[in-house]
């Protein structure tokens, strides 16, 4: 039950980021009084994390719509009168078998094992991602996050002045050209114009600033793509150090929710002859979010 003055009880999840949030059904959040005590811990936090629930594909778009819009990569592909369906990241087919270990869809998915922020090659990057577990293999799997937050905060400034004030251009093809030149040409890799975005993103809501970081990421402003690669690569390895990641052990029914403005992730190998299913929803940023603050003028 939340503490006697309305504020959810939680428990650290890392000592510098995450808190695990207690007694809370999020199937009862059914409005945006109930969601303002959450939102305020996600602002506060970065990463909240819920255990034991049984979240219903429509409590589970509820919750994301308190976040903000849907984000819906497949409208373009979508039927008329298809029924949007949350999406899952799982190697489990529709017939109910699992893909071979260098199928393009599993590539796919290993492509989620480079550091990453969802979305920074959409028009609109997310703000949250709100993932439950269904299905868990029986080793491996793993969720980690790193807080970009924490990790800029406790930057040398000779690193910071490197990024600070500069835009990054994102590309979707990008990180997947890094597990396989193949997956990178599909067409769905390909629908987004490159993105260009500040290189920090400030929290509005608590003015604490955070690197803005994904796999996606191929030039710095004012550096060439080597140059680029390289500096991108050394403030990745500052912000993944263990004091700034939480790993997190998946069980039916956790529910996780991170900040994608000061948060990056990764997924880790499994067994890939077992199932696993997550269901995973994005909610876009709004200008509410900062996300005015962050776009960077074409170049």
């Amino acid at each position: 039950m939340p503490a006697a003055n309305g504020t959810p009880k939680t428990t650290p999840l890392t000592e510098t980021f995450g808190a695990e949030v207690h007694d809370i059904d999020l199937t009862q959040i059914m409005t945006e009084a109930d969601f303002a005590p959450l939102r305020d811990l996600f602002d506060e936090h970065s990463t909240l994390l819920f255990r034991n629930q049984t979240l219903t594909d429509e409590a589970h778009l509820r919750i994301a719509n308190f976040f903000g819009p849907i984000e819906d990569r497949l409208a373009d592909e979508r039927k008329p009168g298809e029924a949007y369906k949350v999406p899952e990241v799982s190697n489990v087919r529709e017939d109910g078998s699992v893909s071979e270990a260098m199928d393009l869809h599993t590539l796919n998915l290993k492509s989620n094992f480079l550091w990453h922020s969802d979305s920074t090659f959409l028009p609109t990057p997310a703000l949250v991602n709100v993932i439950t577990a269904r299905i868990v293999p029986s080793t491996g799997g793993a969720t980690e996050l790193a807080s970009t937050r924490a990790g800029w905060a406790d930057m040398p400034e000779e690193l910071k002045s490197r990024i600070r004030g500069r835009g990054i251009w994102h590309r979707y093809s990008h990180s997947r050209k890094k597990i396989s030149e193949e997956l990178s040409k599909l067409p769905m890799f390909h629908k987004w114009p490159d993105q260009h975005w500040s290189s920090i993103w400030t929290n509005p809501a608590n003015g604490r600033e955070a690197l803005y970081l994904a796999s996606h990421a191929f030039r710095i402003d004012g550096y060439d793509e080597a140059e680029s690669e390289a500096l991108l690569d050394e403030l990745t390895a500052y912000c993944t150090q263990p004091r700034f990641v939480y790993s997190h052990n998946w069980n039916v029914g956790d529910v996780l929710m991170w900040d994608q403005r000061a948060v990056m992730h990764r997924g880790t190998p499994w067994p890939y002859e077992e199932p696993r299913k997550l269901s995973s929803i994005c909610s876009s940023a709004q200008a509410r979010d900062g996300l005015d603050t962050i776009r960077m003028d074409a170049a």
